[in-house]
């Protein structure tokens, strides 16, 4: 399999494991955790897993001129993104950051213009324009989204949210060819607890761990190993056979991917407007791919 399908793969399956996450961790907070409880266990977690691994299986020292940059990305990618869409997210639904996401492959675009060069092409703009359409069609379609009140407020958190994580997958990619991905995340992943730490320790200490159900601990099992581990693992080694922009395309399929589960639970049914939405988003990915074999060797 050539490494791009590989890519692929990894972003794909990266994908499902995000489009689960929402509602598992809407189900956590407020009842079970608050926001900063989560973002606490969930950093934590992730530290201790990245930390292992790493000593397990790769050995690897980074350049100190290196460690400052792993800071920038830990306080983007750890720290501000996920605090703040845990935030967000508890105040707002699923629906809306749904919605607010459809943002992040257009900021990924141009902070990766403005940053490290990469073109912006006709074909990557209309690429990322049919899947943003098709997004927009199964978000909205039927239902309704609210900008007032706490959800005004949960809202601006998460597009602050899409944002950093943005400029972590342009900030990340220099290093991705240097250092093994694993030892990326090590550094990243105890670089964004560190930030975190003030805000979360005391919020952390309030736990009342008897009242947190099984089902809970799942939830937060999930996060930890899975939202957090695996998926950062295989977003950082598609980052090394494409761009940002095609790794942050991907979340224009988390939408339709929800879809495609609620039909098949019976809690939805196939219609004019899920079918269009779908030959856009997959329209997008065929358009943004294409340019990427044919650039990705001159663009980094």
């Amino acid at each position: 399999m050539k490494e791009t399908h590989k890519a692929h793969l990894a972003l794909l399956t990266t994908t499902l494991i995000f489009g689960f996450a929402y509602n598992i961790v809407k189900g956590l907070m407020p009842v079970m955790l608050s926001p900063m409880q989560l973002i606490f266990i969930r950093l934590l977690g992730g530290v201790i897993i990245f930390w292992l691994f790493q000593r397990l299986f790769v050995h690897e020292k980074v350049e100190r001129k290196d460690l400052i940059m792993l800071a920038v990305c830990g306080m983007f990618g750890f720290a501000l993104n996920q605090t703040l869409f845990y935030e967000g997210l508890n105040l707002s639904t699923p629906v809306d950051a749904s919605l607010i996401h459809v943002l992040n492959p257009i900021l990924v675009l141009i902070f990766a213009s403005m940053i490290i060069g990469e073109k912006i092409t006709w074909k990557k703009a209309t690429g990322i324009a049919m899947g943003a359409s098709g997004v927009l069609i199964l978000v909205l379609y039927g239902r309704q989204v609210s900008f007032s009140g706490n959800h005004a407020l949960g809202n601006i958190l998460i597009f602050l949210n899409m944002v950093f994580y943005a400029l972590y997958l342009v900030l990340i990619k220099p290093l991705i060819g240097k250092y093994h991905t694993t030892t990326i995340l090590k550094w990243v992943s105890f670089f964004g607890f560190i930030f975190v730490f003030p805000l979360s320790i005391k919020p952390a200490l309030e736990i009342d761990f008897t009242t947190i159900t099984t089902t809970a601990w799942l939830g937060i099992a999930y996060v930890i190993f899975l939202n957090t581990f695996v998926a950062y693992l295989l977003i950082n080694f598609a980052l090394k056979s494409v761009t940002a922009t095609v790794v942050s395309y991907y979340s224009y399929l988390q939408p339709f991917l929800a879809a495609v589960m609620s039909v098949a639970i019976g809690q939805g049914g196939i219609s004019a407007p899920k079918i269009l939405a779908a030959i856009l988003i997959f329209s997008g990915v065929y358009v943004v791919n294409r340019k990427e074999k044919a650039i990705r060797n001159i663009e980094y």
